[in-house]
Parts: C-alpha cells; structure tokens; sequence
C-alpha cells in the first residue's frame, strides 16, 4: 500500500506552504504540487485555496485532514501487529519537543532507543513548548515532550522525566534598574518584567503574583524561553524562566538567579501521547523505554 500521497497532503496541511512542506518530503515543489492536484482530481474536491502568497485548508481539505491521518495510523497498526518479533518493528512516529527539550533530554533517550529499535524512524518537529500538548491532541504528532499541565486533558497519558523549578533572573551586569533589585528583593513596581506568553509556565507565574497582591509591570510577554534569557541578559527586564532552559543555555553567565521567597512552583517535564496511541507498537516501544531507564 502507497501512503506517500497522504503523507504529502498531511505535510502540507500542517505548514501551509509548499516550499518547506516539499522540503520536508523530500521532493520537489512541483513534484509536491503534482501530487496534490492528482489527489484532489481523485477526490473531486479541493483540499487547499492557493494564491501567489497563501496556502489555506478548504472544508473538505480539514475533513480529509483526519481522515489521512487515521488511515496513516491504522496502516502503521497493522504492519507492525503482522510482527511478532518486536525487535523487528519498523516505521515512522513523529515527535514535538522545544529545542531545549531536544538537547537537554531527548539526546539520551533517542540514542537507547536507536540501538533498541533500529528499524523505527523518527521524525522530529521542534517548536514553542506552549503548542505540545494541543498537537498531541489534535492528532499532528505521536509523542511530545512537554510540561504536565495542572489538569491533563481526558484521554492523555502523561510520563514525568524531570521536574524543574522555575526561576527569577536578572541581568548580570549593570542595567538601568539595578539599584531596584537586590538578590532577595525586587521593587515590582518600578522593575519591567518578561514573561513567557503562556503555557505551563505563565499559569504558575501568574498564580504567584496573584497570591503576593502584585500587579507586574510587563515589559514583554515572549514565545520560547530562551528568548526570555536573551533579553533579559540585555538589560530589558527580569525574567522567569524553567531551570532546565537556563542549565542549557549558552549564555546563562549573562544573568543572575534571585532567590526570591515565596519560590515559584516547580512541575514535571515529560512523555506525553494520547491513550489511543499507545496501541500502536512504535509508539508503545518510544513509551516503554523510560521505564526501563
């Protein structure tokens, strides 16, 4: 059974631009093109509105979206079920994770995993940590890591690797508002503030200032947490970041950990698929391997 067609239209659906989907797939965009148009003349339907600029899903492209999907899924089932012999398993999973994630604790994991299951590839999308557990759920990857959310959505599994605190930092050097912060006190009310848009991270930073009656002065509320390092270490506010991104950072020495009291409430970092998943044996086996470390 031929799935590449699905897996270009599925490429395609979930960037929106042909360049990089083409890329990714390893194809041509006129190749990715062709394959597109042949699929939609096969359907009868248009699966995506294009112009010289944009890229967008129609109606039946978002339906067909799930059916290709779960066609991929059931397909990969099946293969790897018709294999008794589990050191046999072969295919492909997909995996989300911050780029911090990738290097800090992914490395060790997928150099077990290659020499456990050779056979299985994976192919790995790397992003802002705040989108990892709404691309499980929406079917775009088969495992993330990411932090567990206070309450983890109906129908996930959720396997902690790390738990990190979360901390204050401060520029190292001299800035414009360093006569305002000491390492156990900061004047809140004259001090700019940068904090992560949302996810995990902003629900216990907004928590904690609630619970201390402080209303912040944000300066800026940025994607990615080493965004939030970089520009602190510039001078343009304090910052709060999880100890796992600032242990990794290649420019930690730039800034200053408060210790500030109350802490910030510390949370877990980790594996997490839908229930569902977890009967496809690829996914079973990426799932097993933490156990066994």
């Amino acid at each position: 059974m031929d799935t590449r067609t699905l897996k270009h239209f599925l490429t395609l659906a979930d960037c929106l631009h042909f360049g990089r989907a083409s890329e990714s797939c390893h194809i041509s965009p006129s190749a990715l093109s062709r394959s597109i148009k042949q699929l939609e003349e096969e359907l009868n339907v248009e699966l995506f509105t294009r112009d010289n600029r944009t890229v967008e899903l129609t109606q039946e492209g978002e339906k067909f979206q799930q059916y290709a999907r779960d066609a991929i899924e059931q397909w990969d089932l099946i293969k790897t079920d018709l294999i008794e012999n589990s050191d046999n398993l072969s295919g492909e999973i997909s995996m989300y994770c911050s780029v911090t994630a990738s290097y800090s604790i992914l490395y060790n994991l997928l150099a077990d995993f290659r020499k456990a299951y050779p056979g299985i590839d994976l192919k790995l999308h790397t992003g802002d940590p705040e989108n990892a557990i709404s691309r499980i759920t929406a079917g775009e990857e088969d495992i993330t890591i990411a932090a567990r959310p206070d309450r983890l959505p109906r129908g996930l599994a959720f396997k902690p690797i790390v738990n990190t605190p979360l901390l204050f930092i401060a520029p190292a050097e001299n800035c414009d508002f360093s006569d305002q912060i000491t390492d156990k006190f900061i004047n809140w009310q004259k001090i700019p503030v940068i904090f992560p848009e949302g996810g995990v991270s902003r629900k216990h930073i907004d928590s904690w200032f609630h619970d201390q009656e402080i209303k912040p002065k944000i300066y800026a509320q940025v994607s990615g947490n080493e965004a939030i390092v970089s520009m602190v270490s510039l001078g343009f506010g304090v910052g709060v970041v999880p100890k796992i991104v600032l242990d990794h950072s290649p420019i930690a020495d730039r800034v200053r950990v408060l210790d500030i009291e109350p802490g910030l409430e510390p949370y877990d970092v980790g594996l997490c698929v839908l229930e569902k998943k977890l009967k496809n044996p690829l996914v079973a086996a990426f799932w097993s391997l933490l156990v066994e470390k």
